[in-house]
């Protein structure tokens, strides 16, 4: 049973011209942590991820490596990007590829479709352009080369010599929707607000019409009036957000899943936030809900980048710590929105003091206790006290707190919310000393209740936590018998996890593993 609200999400489209890096599983589990938690409300959500196999630099590496275009994108994808999904327990409803024909087969219905509306038409046009952005670069993201490219121009990015392209190609009007885009930016469709600040003066500063096609090339989908000539990369790579749900095929679908929000990196901001809603505004569909624009990852300072060698696979971080600690690392200690540095030492100390001392402790204690004192069985609550009412707020306000954080894209605000349960809780175990109450019979009923307050604070933390951590949760969930009273942990309604009262008292405790154990990393 859904709750009727449609919420569809969507990464950006992964180009896999080389192995994913932290910044792509960052990206990615923000997004399935979103879409988790929604789902788990009773949306009716739906995730989208994929890669953007087309373009000019992919040519190269696959000529490169003495193979087709088609072989190298389907060795990369298949050894790269479905094991990182797997890597990191990402719970993606569809995948789409640029080079499937759902998916090239509509790029020309759209194009058609601009094309007979008046808003595409033949031109010249010389730029510089850079391989690695497969973009021609404004100039504000061109600098002059040093060292060896000195006397070049060179992408502000890459740092690698830009080339100076002159063709006939077919130009999209986007200097018509200046003043539609500016109005759409007075709504909170791009998020957080130095996001949109950025975009808005941009745009201010006037649209120029956008090349969209390439004839020096066929690694491409066809331009359908003009088979000589092949859409540009990524006008075809924005287009996957609606071919993969049904645009030009299933209107049911596309009707049911259409407008989405896009989870971006800062530096495709402008695609997200100023051509593709100019195409659809174009094409006569709506545009998407929302465009959330997150912060780069830095590694020693700079942007992550397999070129510059800042690049570290999620792997050498899953293998050491888990995926979950993957998980709420990245999400938690970097504000939702803002660029972060990482380290190995912040890591590890997170990981030491928030999960394995701060929750995973807790969560063996509550269950130890229970197991001991009550031959492993969650024992009913007597009289509640004003600590125990406390616990009772804490989780009631933190479920709230965090579910408007989620609303506002916010996934660090609302991992804050809820480990003040984790926070309160250890207060809560360390001032009632039930191991002090077992001792004295006159107090069994309180300390019953001081073990219930405990467990159905874990309860509730399972549920909140879910969509950050899933295997951990689901591991405590079944330690708590909640998978025999209650069902299984991806259907509880996640915006009734603050009710109190929830886990019956009969319900069998099962041991518990450490959830998060001791590592020994050489980093």
């Amino acid at each position: 049973m859904t709750s009727g609200r449609s919420f569809y999400i969507t990464t950006p489209i992964y180009y896999p011209s080389d192995v994913p890096h932290i910044g792509h599983g960052y990206t990615t589990v923000a997004v399935d942590t979103l879409a988790r938690w929604h789902r788990q409300a009773g949306d009716d959500t739906w995730m989208l991820t994929g890669t953007d196999e087309h373009g000019q630099k992919m040519l190269r590496a696959a000529s490169a490596n003495g193979v087709t275009p088609q072989q190298w994108v389907d060795k990369l994808v298949a050894e790269s990007w479905f094991p990182l999904l797997k890597e990191l327990d990402v719970a993606n409803d569809d995948f789409i590829r640029t080079t499937q024909e759902r998916h090239e087969r509509n790029v020309q219905v759209f194009f058609q479709a601009l094309y007979d509306r008046g808003y595409i038409y033949a031109g010249e046009y010389e730029a510089l352009y850079c391989v690695g952005c497969e973009e021609f670069k404004p100039e504000s993201e061109i600098v002059d080369g040093t060292g060896p490219f000195e006397g070049l121009k060179v992408c502000v990015i890459h740092s690698k010599p830009l080339e100076l392209l002159q063709e006939k190609n077919y130009f999209f009007k986007l200097s018509e929707f200046q003043d539609r885009l500016l109005e759409l930016y007075k709504s909170d469709f791009i998020r957080p607000e130095t996001a949109r600040n950025e975009v808005v003066s941009f745009v201010k500063q006037g649209l120029k019409d956008l090349s969209i096609s390439r004839s020096t090339f066929d690694w491409g989908i066809k331009v359908p009036w003009d088979e000589s000539h092949v859409i540009y990369v990524w006008v075809d790579a924005l287009l996957n957000y609606v071919t993969a749900v049904g645009y030009g095929s299933d209107p049911e679908q596309f009707a049911r899943r259409w407008p989405a929000y896009h989870v971006v990196g800062k530096d495709i901001l402008r695609f997200h936030a100023v051509i593709w809603p100019a195409m659809l505004m174009a094409a006569g569909v709506d545009v998407p809900k929302g465009v959330f624009a997150h912060g780069w990852l830095l590694v020693g300072g700079e942007k992550m980048s397999k070129s510059k060698l800042t690049g570290i696979a999620p792997t050498e971080i899953t293998s050491v710590f888990g995926s979950d600690a993957y998980r709420y690392y990245f999400l938690s200690a970097i504000p939702f929105g803002h660029d972060g540095s990482f380290s190995w030492e912040d890591l590890s100390a997170r990981y030491q003091a928030e999960l394995a001392n701060g929750f995973g402790n807790l969560a063996s204690r509550v269950t130890a206790m229970i197991e001991r004192y009550f031959e492993g069985v969650v024992p009913p609550a007597d009289t509640y006290e004003e600590g125990d009412l406390h616990i009772q707020k804490t989780v009631a306000d933190a479920a709230a707190a965090a579910d408007a954080a989620i609303e506002r894209f916010r996934i660090d605000e609302a991992i804050a919310a809820i480990w003040t349960i984790v926070d309160a809780l250890n207060l809560y175990i360390t001032e009632n000393e039930p191991w002090a109450l077992a001792k004295d019979e006159s107090q069994r009923a309180r300390l019953g209740t001081v073990l219930y307050t405990a467990a159905e604070g874990l309860r509730a933390l399972a549920v909140l936590l879910s969509p950050v951590m899933p295997k951990s949760t689901e591991k405590l969930w079944v330690a708590l018998g909640a998978d025999q009273a209650l069902g299984r942990l991806v259907e509880q309604r996640i915006r009734e996890a603050g009710s109190w009262g929830v886990l019956p008292a009969g319900a069998s405790v099962n041991a518990l593993a450490p959830l998060f154990p001791r590592v020994e990393q050489s980093q």
